[in-house]
């Protein structure tokens, strides 16, 4: 992106929320004088932030592609010609990650939330306590000493149970 730096990920990012993250950057930077650029891009992230959120349709990935091609051609400026690069090379190299999120609803990166879910492993957990102590909203029950349970019903998938965690016991799924 800009003026051809260089970004190197690994295979715990997400290629679908780095598409999105991008788009997110270039609709700041529009200066919305041409309705490829301003609206197209607004539309673009609009659903990769649905795909990223679980609620990718039948489709989207198809939208995208037309929605690239026509702001490519049709933008004024080079931001705007340029905009869809993020999304075009992540359509082409890591399209299967996009039909995870779409078909499977799930993030092979295990990074959107709405996509995951934590589960604590019995042969590793030794009832420490740690992890439901730190859970701000209540989700983890166990006794000391014994193995404790996730409620995936009350999770909100912030992640801090498995930072805290000094045995490796919470699995991302």
């Amino acid at each position: 992106m800009g003026s051809g730096g260089l970004v190197v990920l690994d295979e715990e990012t997400c290629m679908v929320d780095i598409a999105r993250y991008f788009m997110d950057f270039i609709q700041d930077e529009s200066c919305g004088k041409c309705v490829p650029c301003r609206v197209g891009t607004r539309r673009m992230l609009e659903i990769l932030t649905r795909i990223c959120a679980g609620e990718g349709h039948n489709g989207d990935i198809e939208i995208l592609e037309g929605l690239c091609k026509e702001i490519r051609q049709d933008s004024l400026c080079g931001l705007g010609q340029g905009a869809p690069n993020p999304v075009v090379s992540t359509l082409k190299h890591f399209r299967d990650e996009y039909e995870a999120h779409i078909y499977e609803k799930r993030c092979p990166a295990k990074v959107c939330r709405a996509l995951i879910r934590y589960e604590i492993n019995a042969d590793l957990c030794v009832g420490c306590t740690l992890c439901a102590r730190n859970c701000p909203v209540n989700a983890i029950r166990g006794e000391l000493k014994k193995t404790h349970i996730i409620n995936p019903d009350i999770c909100i998938r912030c992640g801090i149970c498995k930072q805290v965690c000094n045995y490796k016991a919470v699995d991302v799924k």
